[in-house]
């Protein structure tokens, strides 16, 4: 049995709207898993690489948003 991973996206409010709130959880979210990959005996670069690039593309949305 063959199971698929899809990388998690921030989900975002369909309104159009970003909530900051939720763009602070996006962050910490991937920060937090970015760290646990880092710490596991066979260091997962990649996994923690793209979480990195997850939480800055977070924060930069909720520096726009808190800007505009």
């Amino acid at each position: 049995m063959a199971t698929s991973l899809r990388a998690a996206t921030p989900t975002l409010p369909t309104t159009g709207t970003l909530d900051p709130i939720q763009l602070h959880a996006d962050a910490h979210n991937a920060l937090s898993m970015a760290v646990f990959y880092l710490r596991q005996p066979s260091a997962n670069v990649p996994g923690a690489r793209r979480k990195a690039i997850q939480a800055l593309s977070a924060l930069r949305t909720l520096s726009a948003t808190l800007e505009g």
